[in-house]
């Protein structure tokens, strides 16, 4: 069982920065694959980021390319999202999950992912 807990997210206007973090206990993540994803309010969970487990392979989606980028520390069993140049369209609770599948790829889907965490809400004012 992984336990995931992101952080990091609150309130930024229009153009600004924030990073989130998600620290996984429980079992060590450093093998699995790691994603990002967020629901926008009133819409479907969707895809943002994901990492291999050795962070040598990441995927975006075609939105955040550019502005977002993955990274992860797996002395510290932690992933990362650094977001610049935020928009209030990426205003969502963000989420991050470990697939369970030894050495993974990055993979884009919801289904791909064995365990989530509580998620964190980022508002990005206009």
């Amino acid at each position: 069982q992984v336990r995931l807990v992101e952080s990091g997210g609150g309130l930024v206007q229009a153009g600004g920065s924030l990073r989130l973090s998600c620290a996984a206990s429980g079992r060590t993540a450093s093998n699995y694959a790691m994603g990002w994803f967020r629901q926008p309010p009133g819409k479907e969970r969707e895809f943002v980021a994901a990492i291999r487990w050795n962070g040598g392979t990441a995927n975006y989606a075609d939105f955040v390319k550019g502005r977002f980028t993955i990274s992860r520390d797996n002395a510290k069993n932690t992933v990362y999202l650094q977001m610049n140049s935020l928009k209030p369209e990426d205003t969502a609770v963000y989420y991050c999950a470990v697939r369970g599948a030894f050495y993974s790829y990055p993979s884009m889907f919801r289904e791909d992912y064995a365990y989530w965490g509580q998620g964190t809400q980022v508002t990005v004012s206009s």
